[in-house]
């Protein structure tokens, strides 16, 4: 017991003095964004968590069935609403089935534990989401990561280890690029491998109707499994699992995450359903988003921030360190333009950004206001020492 004290009070301590590098609260502690500030920290990338429909269906359900039966999902029968929306996501997907969990975290650690074999390899993009990781792990599966989006280095470590799982996002959380879906489910073609897409970024997003990178490739007979978060464009509480009818209906009694947790509730099912039928229909706001975020990368590269590689709503600032980011998210703050700070362990060290998320409200005038504050502060954050400024120094001709 002396050891386990030891290492606990050995972390404490650790962690005390990473936060007094920072000069100042990263998390808690900070201010919050208030009316005029411009928050550029959540996913809700559709602004979707506010829409009329979805919160009346929402409080439309609270009113006729409370919370509903606290239980685990086990137990969720075929009549049941959740039923119901599994079904219309697979319709909306052109999948064969789609199974709802109770968030993207308990998607992947659930699905990879509940299909892998102990001992077998799973190749795993080096930036993919935690929650693949975790599932290797609980899974005992054996991770080999792969250099992001190298479908050359992925190659050489199946032909090493042999077939297995390719787990990763098809748009990456930080980075916000796409992954080269082509060459992934062409490679898996080759050497017996199956694909494992994280859509969590994507849904809703790209695509007609918002259906996700595999769809808008034609690529969903490709991929054996597709899992995502709802709590991005579909602003909601869940996970989904896109994949065979038969696994459909394994994995609600051997994904332990599923077995050991409370169903999603009634008035969450039904925020999600109302937030389907919006997204069906939602291509204006998925081309003023794409607007949004085409204006700010554009305007910021011109300001000298490297963003790449950033092809999405997702736009990286990147000072590198961990101190860095703080000057930056105190200088931004300032000027009421609120990001999320990212270090270990949600990224790699000396790879820690300030993330803006876009959305389709943002206006003009927002957007000019974010250009403007990130001009503002260029000097008192030293951008012209970042490393990613001097590798977009040294890209340009």
């Amino acid at each position: 017991m002396s050891g386990e004290l030891s290492f606990l009070q050995d972390r404490l301590q650790a962690w005390g003095i990473r936060q007094a590098s920072w000069g100042g609260p990263l998390y808690r502690g900070r201010a919050t964004p208030g009316r005029a500030d411009l928050a550029l920290l959540s996913n809700d990338y559709l602004a979707l968590g506010g829409h009329p429909v979805v919160v009346e269906a929402q409080i439309a359900s609270l009113r006729a069935y409370g919370n509903g039966a606290l239980m685990s999902g086990a137990f969720t029968g075929d009549t049941d609403p959740l039923r119901h929306l599994e079904a219309d996501l697979a319709d909306w997907l052109d999948a064969p089935a789609v199974m709802l969990c109770q968030s993207g975290w308990a998607a992947n650690v659930g699905l990879i534990q509940a299909i892998c074999p102990p001992g077998a390899p799973v190749y795993v993009d080096e930036l993919a989401h935690a929650s693949l990781w975790e599932g290797i792990s609980a899974a005992t599966a054996v991770a080999r990561p792969f250099l992001h989006n190298d479908t050359e280095n992925l190659e050489r470590l199946i032909r090493q280890y042999g077939p297995g799982l390719i787990a990763f996002d098809t748009l990456y959380s930080v980075t916000g690029d796409l992954c080269p879906l082509r060459d992934l489910t062409a490679l898996a073609a080759r050497t017996g491998c199956e694909l494992v897409a994280d859509e969590s970024h994507a849904l809703g997003v790209i695509g007609r109707q918002g259906t996700g990178l595999v769809p808008a490739l034609g690529l969903t007979d490709r991929i054996a499994y597709r899992t995502a978060s709802l709590a991005k464009a579909f602003a909601g509480r869940a996970g989904l699992i896109a994949c065979p009818e038969e696994i459909a209906g394994y994995l609600p009694y051997h994904s332990l995450g599923a077995v050991f947790s409370s169903t999603l509730l009634p008035h969450d099912v039904a925020g999600l359903a109302a937030a389907l039928r919006v997204l069906r229909e939602a291509d204006d706001r998925r081309e003023r988003l794409d607007h949004n975020a085409r204006v700010l990368r554009e305007g910021l590269t011109e300001l000298g921030y490297n963003v790449t590689p950033s092809e999405s709503q997702i736009i990286p600032l990147q000072p590198g360190t961990e101190h860095g980011v703080r000057v930056l998210q105190q200088a931004l703050d300032a000027r009421g333009v609120f990001g999320a700070a990212f270090v270990p362990p949600s990224v790699p060290n000396r790879r820690c950004v300030q993330r803006l998320s876009v959305h389709c409200e943002l206006t003009a005038a927002d957007l000019d206001r974010v250009l403007e504050g990130c001009a503002a502060v260029r000097d008192e954050v030293g951008l012209a020492a970042w490393k990613s400024t001097r590798r977009l120094a040294a890209a340009l001709p």
